[in-house]
């Protein structure tokens, strides 16, 4: 099949599957890719995420993870809300878990759908390899050279159809593929993401600090969370949408429209007195399937404990009192810091 005819092919097919944005372009990157990449490393950005310095050089060159690749097929699926994502951000007494995951793990659902769109590919002659967000892929700026959108000034793909909600995964081919025309930047001046965010993550516009974002403190830092960002957290205990969800882009955004990907009753705002109870036995059946499951028990009650901390609910205190008396260390510290918050507030109640 020739190239032109391949790729109406493959459009066709990836469409079926439910991805809303698919585009082709080689599978290398250029040097100001590299070079950000090195600078975010140098900088420390990364914080305690090693992995991604130890395959630095494969995230650089995509050939370098696979020699025979020609071409990489960007697809972007979308997980667009019904409503506000931040809305929950008004009601102290609940848990705001971030929008994607809110059911099932996305990785499992979006690599399934690629792997049936590589078995098709290969009835083309071709070879494929897929990757979903575990792999050393850049895929932001892989999606921005293939044409779904741009990095935006949060660093995360924004494009003009889906806003800022889409999920990437790569196909690498051997097929040789015309690529498609890069995606155009079209922030302008906006900087609505920048101001949003609760601890300023940001220290320019296009550079992301990892050490001081809350989906970064809640779901890779493992151990206590420096204290000077804590507040900040308000009850966000899994992530964190709000540089997202204020994109004026947004607003061309359908509903993302796969089932499994939709947020669960428990878990558009969850309870914290009841999340605090939860032992290792009772977070693992919650969050079968879910991504939240990664992060383990103590690490998920630690986010809770300070959710709590920031409810300025006394109703709330015997849960903290509770997770200051856990056996797990880090679990006690930030519930013991909990009870240090709520205490005012219980003796101005009398």
């Amino acid at each position: 099949m020739a190239g032109a005819d391949a790729k109406t092919a493959i459009i066709a097919r990836a469409g079926a599957y439910g991805f809303g944005a698919i585009g082709f372009t080689r599978a290398a990157l250029p040097p100001e890719r590299r070079r950000w990449l090195r600078d975010f490393l140098a900088a420390g950005h990364h914080g305690t995420m090693g992995w991604m310095a130890e395959r630095a050089a494969q995230r650089a060159h995509p050939q370098m993870l696979w020699p025979e690749a020609l071409s990489v097929i960007s697809l972007g699926f979308s997980y667009a809300p019904p409503g506000d994502a931040l809305e929950n951000l008004g009601n102290p007494e609940v848990g705001n878990i971030s929008v994607y995951a809110r059911n099932r793990d996305y990785h499992d659902i979006i690599k399934g759908k690629l792997k049936h769109l590589a078995q098709f590919i290969v009835t083309l002659g071709a070879g494929v390899k897929v990757f979903v967000d575990t792999a050393p892929v850049m895929e932001k700026p892989l999606a921005q050279q293939a044409g779904l959108g741009w990095q935006g000034k949060h660093t995360n793909l924004v494009s003009r159809v889906h806003g800022s909600w889409l999920f990437l995964g790569e196909v690498f081919t051997t097929l040789d593929l015309t690529p498609d025309a890069p995606g155009q930047n079209s922030c302008g001046s906006c900087h609505a993401c920048l101001s949003v965010c609760p601890t300023d993550a940001f220290p320019a516009p296009y550079k992301l600090d990892a050490r001081r974002c809350i989906s970064y403190l809640t779901i890779e830092h493992d151990g206590p969370i420096p204290e000077e960002f804590r507040a900040a957290m308000g009850n966000r205990i899994y992530g964190c949408d709000d540089c997202l969800a204020v994109c004026p882009w947004n607003k061309f955004a359908q509903e993302g429209q796969e089932q499994k990907l939709a947020a669960r009753d428990d878990l558009t705002a969850p309870s914290l007195a009841g999340l605090a109870a939860l032992d290792d036995a009772a977070f693992r059946a919650k969050f079968s399937g879910s991504p939240i499951k990664r992060i383990g028990r103590n690490r998920f009650v630690r986010n809770v404990a300070i959710a709590i901390g920031n409810s300025q609910n006394p109703a709330l205190l015997p849960a903290a009192q509770a997770l200051a008396g856990d056996e797990n260390t880090m679990v006690a510290e930030a519930g013991g810091w909990a009870v240090r918050r709520l205490l005012p507030f219980m003796l101005q109640n009398g």
